[in-house]
């Protein structure tokens, strides 16, 4: 408000004060003479100055804009009694010697305070209706009433919300007690791409179309990206001049009568502030499988008991939560617009550098420009990228995404290469080749158009297959390194659950956080999630059924890279073989890999004596014994204080195939070196 409005406000409250005043002493004045010990009031007051002060009082009132205390009887719904009732509660405030006058109207020294009944007795409009539960003043929480036991309502202490009180003093701000549970949301100072710009508009008008059928119209905005959720939404309400901010569900109070005043507070204060409110329930939606259930909830009680300006922020929709709620998906820019955002953020020269991150990660405009800024800021790139300055972008785009999957998944530290991967060449060159797939993503897809003719199996999965330690996870584990990925291993008892839906959520949860773009999924032991649906007998059939329909739907639409290791292929459903990209198979080392293998088994600084390699190869073992054999047969050199020499590693052998109650014969893990004889 200008100054202006200001000065005729603090002139519409001196007068209105004046006319309390005046019309306190008259009524202490009426009636008999004054008793013994009661101060003399002065010149009796007139009908005349109370009717002029009154005039006043009106002429005051009549300017634009309103005077905040008539601002807000209109805005409130308060009868003229009640804006009387306020006046005279906001008084004890604003003119100090209110309260002495009160205890004169009351002919009561021990009462120096508004009350009902003096309210009553004062004013001519006075109505009984002032007093219910429901009228504007108890139901906005305007006045506060300290009833003691035993005393009436009527004869309570009267005292003004000290939030009102600043109102209409002209302070407007938000309410102390709402914000501890509130964090204000500034409206991003980017524009926002062309693509997320619709969905504010669509927003807006679903803002527009339900503010006819209710007083809380509600548009939810379902999505796993929380931040882009929020800029969109600060945008929408910046739109329509509004302030945006967030509650989180979590916050509030489970107790009816507490979350009833919250509902009322925020109520109160959407028609004095010009205020939207974003209802956070990313976190909740997460951990409640029933994501309908929500009249139950303190969320759905909420919207249900408020009115303004709603934004509910889901992983998926509610289905019902509110008398009137539209439902508008929130997405990530598109790929052109990303890749607009990156060569804007990195400057000339960086076409080739924003493609390669465009292909792989999935980020929106606010945080492709953080993490240029702070590459940046770092002096890794100078605002000419190049493309030898990709690795640091692509390591900082993998940073930011690692947090969100290191909840969900286990993440394993690669340091294998192509070197130290032992495969036929057929199986090798399918690896490599999809690793040149994941670096061409944003050529074929985008660039070439096939993403606009397949809408789905846009990502890439792979299925290897062959028995236990023939190098499924080692490859997995090369090809996140060769990528500069991170590789998370699904744990299976952190996402399987026996109760209904909770395996479905847990998945859910894990592709979301994975579809930016920096992880490699490898689901260890895939058959035991990926397994053939069967013949629904019971129950069990039928729930099992439905986790492996997610599951095929899920790794259709998903866009990251996911990698599926088993043992057991025929266990598979065959419907999954369709939606894979590649199928490697992993076979039992023949006796040249194996020689292989066991030229790489030892790191170059450990000292070794005289290996025959090509005895070692003439066992029959897979690469991951081998690999056991080998470190085992390491502790005891390094026990006995001397290299690794062949009696220590086939006494590791030996042990090895004992444990995996393999065929043994002593003689083949004897050690008799030949010595030559003099001649």
């Amino acid at each position: 408000m200008s100054l202006d409005w200001h000065d005729a406000n603090n002139s519409y409250l001196a007068a209105a004060l004046e006319w309390l005043r005046l019309t306190l002493r008259r009524h202490a004045a009426s009636g008999s003479a004054p008793a013994a010990g009661r101060p003399d009031l002065g010149l009796p007051v007139t009908d005349d100055q109370v009717a002029a002060a009154e005039r006043a009082c009106a002429a005051a009132a009549a300017g634009e804009p309103l005077p905040a205390l008539v601002e807000l009887s209109v805005r409130l719904g308060l009868a003229p009694f009640e804006q009387k009732i306020l006046l005279l509660c906001a008084a004890m405030e604003l003119a100090p010697a209110t309260g002495d006058l009160c205890a004169l109207a009351q002919r009561d020294e021990c009462a120096p305070w508004p009350t009902f009944a003096l309210a009553l007795e004062l004013f001519a409009d006075a109505s009984w209706e002032a007093l219910a539960p429901r009228s504007p003043l108890r139901y906005w929480h305007l006045i506060e009433i300290t009833q003691l036991p035993g005393q009436p309502l009527t004869a309570s202490a009267l005292r003004a919300d000290e939030r009102i009180v600043s109102y209409l003093k002209g302070l407007n701000y938000l309410d102390d007690r709402l914000e501890p549970l509130l964090a204000a949301i500034p409206v991003p100072a980017d524009d926002l791409p062309a693509s997320q710009q619709a969905t504010v508009l669509d927003i807006v008008q679903g803002w527009a179309r339900l503010s006819a059928l209710s007083r809380a119209p509600l548009v939810q905005l379902p999505g796993p990206d929380r931040a882009t959720k929020l800029s969109v939404a600060a945008h929408a309400a910046g739109r329509l001049g509004r302030k945006l901010y967030c509650l989180p569900v979590g916050l509030l109070p489970p107790q009816s009568a507490d979350l009833e005043l919250v509902a009322r507070l925020w109520s109160r204060e959407s028609l004095l502030l010009p205020l939207a409110l974003y209802l956070d329930a990313d976190a909740a939606d997460a951990a409640e499988p029933q994501a309908g259930a929500t009249q139950n909830r303190p969320a759905g009680r909420f919207l249900t008991m408020s009115s303004g300006l709603f934004l509910l922020g889901t992983r998926e929709a509610w289905p019902e939560v509110g008398p009137a709620a539209a439902v508008v998906d929130v997405a990530r820019p598109l790929p052109a617009e990303q890749r607009a955002a990156w060569l804007a953020a990195l400057g000339s020269g960086a076409e080739q550098t924003a493609d390669r991150l465009t292909g792989q990660f999935d980020f929106d405009a606010a945080t492709i420009a953080a993490i240029a800024s702070l590459a940046a800021g770092s002096g890794d790139i100078d605002g000419t990228a190049s493309p030898g300055q990709l690795p640091v972008l692509w390591d900082a785009c993998a940073a930011v995404c690692r947090p969100r999957m290191d909840a969900l998944a286990q993440r394993i530290e690669s340091h294998f290469t192509w070197d130290d991967l032992v495969l036929p060449d057929s199986e090798l060159d399918l690896l490599r080749q999809l690793a040149d797939q994941v670096r061409q993503r944003a050529t074929v897809y985008h660039d070439w158009g096939f993403a606009e003719r397949f809408s789905r199996s846009l990502g890439i999965t792979a299925l290897f297959a062959g028995p236990s330690g023939t190098g499924k996870t080692m490859a997995a584990e090369v090809l996140a390194n060769d990528l500069r990925l991170s590789l998370y291993r699904i744990d299976l008892s952190a996402v399987v659950s026996k109760y209904i839906g909770e395996t479905e959520k847990n998945l859910r949860r894990l592709f979301e956080a994975a579809e930016q773009g920096a992880a490699v999924l490898f689901f260890d032991e895939a058959d035991a999630l990926f397994g053939k649906r069967s013949e629904v007998k019971d129950s069990h059939d039928r729930y099992a059924n439905i986790e492996i329909n997610y599951l095929l739907q899920r790794m259709e639409s998903y866009r990251g890279i996911a990698v599926l290791a088993t043992n057991m292929r025929s266990a598979l459903d065959p419907a999954f073989l369709r939606r894979l990209r590649f199928v490697l198979t992993f076979p039992f080392p023949a006796a040249a890999e194996r020689r292989a293998i066991w030229s790489k088994a030892f790191p170059p600084r450990t000292r070794t004596a005289d290996l025959d390699l090509d005895r070692l190869a003439g066992f029959t073992a897979t690469g991951g014994m081998i690999s056991n054999i080998a470190l085992n047969a390491a502790f005891l050199a390094a026990r006995a204080g001397e290299p690794v020499s062949m009696p220590l590693v086939l006494e590791a052998a030996r042990t090895e195939f004992r444990k995996l109650e393999l065929p043994v014969a002593e003689s083949d893990f004897a050690w008799h070196q030949e010595v030559a004889t003099p001649a």
